[in-house]
């Protein structure tokens, strides 16, 4: 992942996370929970990216990655894709990694196959704090 990479539990959190970047002139690419694709959904996801991308001034400026975990399950994958995100994380087989970046490839998605590390907010009382400090160091 070439932007910093902070993990997002909550729409405060992805608020959080946004404006600590606006405020740093950072891009950024927001990862959901491991397997949130299973758990949550695309369409929570997406809809909690949407939401805090709007909520927060200047986030619409920024090159804003939007990272769904869907664990090792297929399923996750190609419904993440019929609801349109483009940047989607598997870690299952890879013969099936290579059939569903196939698929991902015809809809202009990518599909890594690794999670990437990151900033995880979850449990964090002030993620903006910690959202700010971290980018500011350079996000190591």
């Amino acid at each position: 992942m070439p932007n910093p990479v902070i993990i997002v539990h909550s729409f405060e959190q992805a608020c959080a996370a946004l404006s600590s970047a606006v405020e740093l002139s950072r891009d950024l690419t927001l990862l959901s929970a491991p397997d949130a694709g299973m758990q949550t959904g695309p369409a929570w996801f997406l809809s909690l990216i949407e939401q805090a991308t709007e909520k927060v001034p200047g986030a619409g400026k920024l090159d804003i990655t939007a990272l769904l975990d869907c664990g090792d399950t297929p399923g996750p994958v190609l419904a993440a894709l019929r609801h349109g995100l483009t940047n989607i994380c598997f870690t299952g087989k890879p013969e099936v990694l290579a059939k569903l970046r196939e698929i991902a490839e015809q809809q202009q998605a990518g599909i890594i196959h690794e999670r990437p590390q990151g900033l995880d907010l979850l449990g964090v009382a002030d993620p903006q704090t910690h959202c700010r400090a971290w980018l500011a160091r350079g996000s190591d």
